[in-house]
């Protein structure tokens, strides 16, 4: 029978890996299975039951940064500036459809369990008149102002212009895109479910 490799023999660190992988044509994930590395950031959590899941969460996080710096500056291109990733994101989610949202419901698509930091987003996106609230018997409802939705409008004109100029419809790797997104929604849930799990210990 093979021996089975050590964990020590499956973990590269991302940071010595990076400039190797940066001259590659190859995707980074390739060239770990390839070398027979993963590509992290946190060796000690590498389990030997799902390496791929640090290399996710590595990807994850590195993602994540670059994603909240990208929609923080095209705000910022679009004429808003000085909000924070998860403003723009409340204004984007109060602006969705066209309709009228609830607090509770705009925590609950953006999965923010802390409802003080979206009062606070809302607050700050009612100073700057791009979010109008209403109280509807109990509670107060928030939509976009005129100036809030021509912001969303710009941001998406910048959006297509920067962003997503380098797509093509019906691509293959759209669809890879689009199976990933399947694959975080599952993921979700088992972070969730693990979460809870954690709680009760």
């Amino acid at each position: 029978m093979p021996r089975k490799p050590a964990e020590s023999e499956h973990i590269t660190d991302a940071v010595a890996d990076a400039p190797a992988v940066a001259n590659e044509a190859r995707p980074a994930t390739a060239l770990s299975r390839a070398a027979g590395a993963n590509i992290v950031s946190s060796s000690h959590l590498v389990s030997v039951r799902s390496p791929e899941l640090s290399e996710f969460e590595f990807g994850l996080n590195t993602a994540y940064n670059a994603y909240s710096r990208w929609v923080v500056r095209c705000m910022g291109a679009a004429g808003v500036r000085d909000l924070t990733f998860l403003d723009v994101l409340v204004l984007h989610h109060v602006n969705h459809r066209g309709r009228p949202k609830r607090l509770a419901d705009i925590c609950f698509v953006l999965n923010v369990e802390d409802t003080h930091l979206v009062t606070y987003a809302l607050k700050k996106l009612q100073a700057l008149t791009l979010v109008s609230g209403e109280r509807v018997g109990k509670e107060a409802t928030y939509s976009t102002t005129a100036a809030g939705a021509e912001a969303c409008a710009r941001y998406r004109e910048i959006r297509e212009q920067c962003l997503t100029s380098n797509f093509t419809e019906g691509s293959e790797e759209n669809a890879e895109i689009g199976e990933l997104a399947r694959l975080m929604r599952v993921l979700t849930g088992l972070y969730e479910q693990a979460a809870r799990s954690a709680t009760s210990l």
